[in-house]
């Protein structure tokens, strides 16, 4: 075992390392640990997703020797990765390198209490699957219902938040990158591994796009999948934060007519006639897009303002960074905090303090 951990010291290195949930609600993951039971949601509802999927074929070995660490070392008695049957052919890897038994629909849900070690959970294709309390629910047959699945001894976290924690144990790494998609009405579909704070404008040109044609055009930045979105009220003030996985680009007269509620309301368009997501070709695996500017948020989901604080930043204009340096650590102000590193090398050029949107913006 190559992997550094120790279970007294776990939580303060998902801490200190800056690790939040890589998708959803993007809570920090310190803040969710001390079950002894680890779910991995890799169902990835969203069409056109395959982060989860990319990283658990293409990692299975490190995903195998993270399990097998935390079985080891006591911090885990039970590790279950809940994954959809039509997206088998991409999990037979993972099954191979993490051993354990596998379960098919049928075979659900499982009595985790005569469970132990590592399972493969294979549930039918539901979209409402991908959200932690359903999955658990339909793995296990337990309801938690307003409380939180680590009420019930349960962890849960997606493929990719466990990959940033097998990097954190194995070099020390903390998160300074990101992978999300692009797509919509894009002229390309991209799947691309970022630094954390990429503003829009180079995730749209690297799908064919700028800013400027999205407004010609009458288009709507939608932050989340088709089934689960929000428009990005700023995109020229957008930094991809830890828990962005997709930009859509959406027609503006489609979301007009999909979005019940305000401008910040969700939208749905999972089903939406004038959208086919599973047309054309669509990037199954990652490039890596470095870029010469960042816009680091100080918080990873702003709906959380109050219960997690912004973080407070260390730095000031003018400073030069290197990746992976402390730029922000924990503010006492709320519950949970965040903290936060230079995604890129180069200098402060400006820090922006608030409770929803602030940020540190660095230049190569």
């Amino acid at each position: 075992m190559t992997l550094n951990l120790n279970p007294d010291t776990l939580v303060d290195q998902l801490r200190d390392h800056g690790l939040a949930g890589a998708g959803g609600a993007g809570f920090p993951t310190y803040g969710k640990w001390g079950p002894t039971r680890l779910m991995m949601n890799h169902q990835e509802s969203e069409p056109g997703y395959y982060i989860d999927k990319w990283l658990g074929k293409e990692h299975a070995d490190k995903y195998a020797e993270l399990f097998e660490t935390f079985l080891n070392e006591g911090v885990f008695d039970l590790i279950v990765v809940g994954a959809k049957e039509k997206d088998r052919e991409w999990s037979h890897r993972l099954e191979k390198a993490t051993g354990g038994n596998v379960y098919t629909i049928k075979d659900l849900p499982i009595n985790a209490d005569e469970e132990e070690g590592i399972l493969h959970a294979y549930t039918a294709d539901n979209y409402n699957f991908g959200k932690e309390k359903a999955l658990l629910a339909m793995i296990t047959g337990e309801s938690v219902g307003q409380d939180l699945p680590m009420d019930h001894n349960w962890v849960v976290h997606n493929t990719e938040s466990l990959y940033w924690v097998y990097n954190m144990l194995n070099d020390g790494a903390p998160v300074t990158r990101k992978f999300v998609h692009i797509y919509g009405d894009a002229p390309e579909h991209k799947f691309l591994d970022v630094p954390l704070g990429t503003p829009m404008e180079d995730l749209l040109q690297a799908a064919g796009t700028s800013l400027e044609e999205i407004e010609e055009q009458g288009k709507v930045l939608a932050d989340g999948g088709p089934g689960w979105c929000f428009e990005v009220a700023d995109p020229e003030a957008f930094g991809v934060r830890k828990r962005t996985n997709a930009i859509l680009i959406l027609d503006g007269d489609t979301v007009d007519e999909v979005r019940a509620g305000g401008v910040q309301s969700r939208i749905d368009v999972l089903h939406n006639g004038d959208y086919d997501w599973k047309e054309g070709p669509q990037e199954k695996e990652p490039t890596r897009l470095d870029v010469d500017r960042v816009h680091v948020p100080l918080i990873s989901n702003p709906g959380f303002a109050g219960l997690v604080a912004p973080s407070t930043p260390q730095v000031n204009e003018g400073d030069t960074v290197t990746t992976g340096d402390t730029i922000a650590t924990i503010n006492d102000a709320g519950t949970f905090s965040e903290v936060h590193h230079a995604s890129i090398d180069g200098t402060i050029t400006h820090i922006e303090q608030g409770e929803e949107d602030g940020f540190i913006h660095i230049e190569a």
